[in-house]
């Protein structure tokens, strides 16, 4: 499987690049800042998908699919949102290419073919999608409108990391319209739990929930909930965020309905997304030198079969066995492996699934054949264990969890643990550049102070958690009077 992996201790950036690209994630592609998903990382993808997917419309929202491109006219619409995102925007200006005269077999674009209006390439869709609002909604008979969509988008990142930061990514966004504004307040929130539990139940990921400062709002949001993890090497991941968005998007495209009254009102709306920056975060929460560590819920192979054998008789004779397992597994809802390639050593084989994160590997040769057992090795811990071949089935069923709850222990265990609170602006630097992770101080909430902060530290306000209890103190900055404890963190 060539060379070891740069450990984390070593190069905590090189490892994370060295590990998506070795265990078939992903890989950087011809246009510059943009990437290849490979289809074991698609898989994981999908499996995320999926369970968002069914939470979505478990809650009773509906997937539609809106255009990639945006009119200029309409993306400046709200003004904000247009601001906030500009510098990020690819544009188009004209439609067709043709043969440049002057380079034979080149082509440049054809002066003539120039838009009558620019396109903007969506980096969030806002604009297209209240825009088609004001068609769908005339009446509170019309609301709530649920609608999400999984797209790609495009932001033009200067400096990209596979999965964590690219300039085209994939994701889903919501975006709803209600007819009050406890509503659409509530929607966000419940958005914003939905992220927590799918982050913390199948990425085994803990989360802390919060509210983001102003200057960490989503553009022409008038709150953003959002979850912030924390990774292995002490820096935060944005992981999940929900906005509500009052009725600045209603006003700014005109969309009203008619109340039970007869009364013309703006709706009140909410927007919310994750991103397959999640697989990131699953990769920095859990994965050690080896490989990659995957929590069995979201894994594309929960359990992989290598045989190990001499002779086409032995492999028979263990197939027939292995057969019989895969049918039991598969009944379960188990996905499950048998890798009897004769192209790779079973040693090969072991060291490829153990850099893939598989979490539990059997192991089953002519022996075990006679004993009736098999070799057992789970991914999360690197033990062994000998299995009656009778109980083998129900053994692992009930090791995957084990695997799934032992792997969120661990990152809870490691967020405690680096999760601190300090009183002075000492303390807090100490923290900061010594140590890392999450800090728990006052903040005056002015916007003076949290800019010399990031200034200083490069630390921003991760979220001022929803369980953040009202003590009176003073900021760790300013020294001026404070009535709550924030997060803080360098983050990705």
């Amino acid at each position: 499987m060539g060379k070891k992996l740069t450990t984390r201790k070593e190069d905590y950036s090189k490892w994370y690049n060295e590990l998506v690209v070795r265990a078939d994630l992903a890989e950087n592609s011809a246009v510059r800042g943009c990437m290849v998903i490979k289809p074991y990382g698609f898989a994981i993808w999908e499996k995320m998908q999926a369970e968002l997917d069914r939470m979505f419309k478990e809650t009773g929202h509906e997937n539609a699919y809106f255009p990639l491109f945006v009119p200029k006219s309409l993306f400046e619409a709200e003004e904000k949102n247009a601001e906030g995102f500009a510098k990020e925007c690819a544009v188009v200006t004209h439609y067709r290419l043709q043969n440049d005269p002057e380079r034979p077999g080149k082509l440049r674009v054809d002066p003539e073919a120039k838009l009558e209006e620019e396109l903007v390439v969506r980096p969030t869709s806002e604009a297209i999608i209240w825009n088609t609002y004001k068609g769908w909604i005339q009446s509170y008979r019309d609301l709530p409108l649920l609608i999400n969509q999984w797209a790609n988008v495009v932001r033009w990142e200067m400096r990209t990391r596979l999965f964590l930061r690219t300039a085209e990514f994939l994701w889903q966004e919501g975006h709803t319209a209600h007819a009050t504004k406890k509503e659409a307040v509530s929607e966000a929130k419940q958005m914003q739990e939905i992220y927590a539990e799918f982050a913390e139940n199948f990425m085994a990921m803990p989360v802390v929930k919060g509210v983001k400062s102003e200057s960490e709002r989503f553009a022409g949001a008038e709150d953003t909930f959002t979850i912030e993890a924390l990774m292995q090497d002490g820096k935060a991941l944005q992981a999940g965020t929900s906005h509500f968005l009052g009725q600045n998007f209603a006003k700014a495209f005109d969309v009203k309905y008619t109340s039970r009254e007869g009364k013309q009102e703006y709706v009140w709306a909410t927007s919310w997304g994750v991103s397959t920056r999640l697989i990131g975060g699953l990769i920095m929460t859990h994965s050690d030198d080896f490989g990659l560590v995957l929590p069995p819920k979201l894994a594309p192979i929960q359990v992989v079969i290598v045989p190990i054998y001499k002779g086409e008789e032995q492999l028979e004779a263990i197939s027939e066995k292995v057969n019989v397992f895969v049918k039991e597994f598969r009944k379960k809802g188990i996905s499950v492996k048998f890798d009897n390639r004769d192209t790779y050593r079973p040693g090969a084989k072991f060291a490829e699934y153990e850099l893939k994160g598989v979490p539990v590997r059997i192991a089953f040769g002519a022996r075990d054949l006679e004993n009736n057992t098999v070799e057992v090795a789970r991914r999360d811990t690197l033990e062994k264990q000998t299995v009656s071949q009778d109980v083998v089935v129900d053994f692992i069923e009930d090791l995957l969890n084990q695997i799934q709850e032992n792997l969120f222990d661990k990152a809870i265990e490691h967020r405690s643990n680096h999760t601190r609170e300090v009183s002075t602006f000492d303390d807090f630097k100490d923290v900061i550049e010594n140590k890392g992770g999450f800090v728990l101080a006052h903040w005056d909430g002015t916007e003076e102070t949290e800019d010399k902060i990031k200034e200083i530290t490069k630390a921003t306000i991760r979220c001022i958690p929803n369980e953040a209890k009202f003590e009176d103190g003073v900021c760790v900055f300013s020294g001026k009077p404070s009535s709550q404890k924030v997060l803080f963190a360098k983050a990705y």
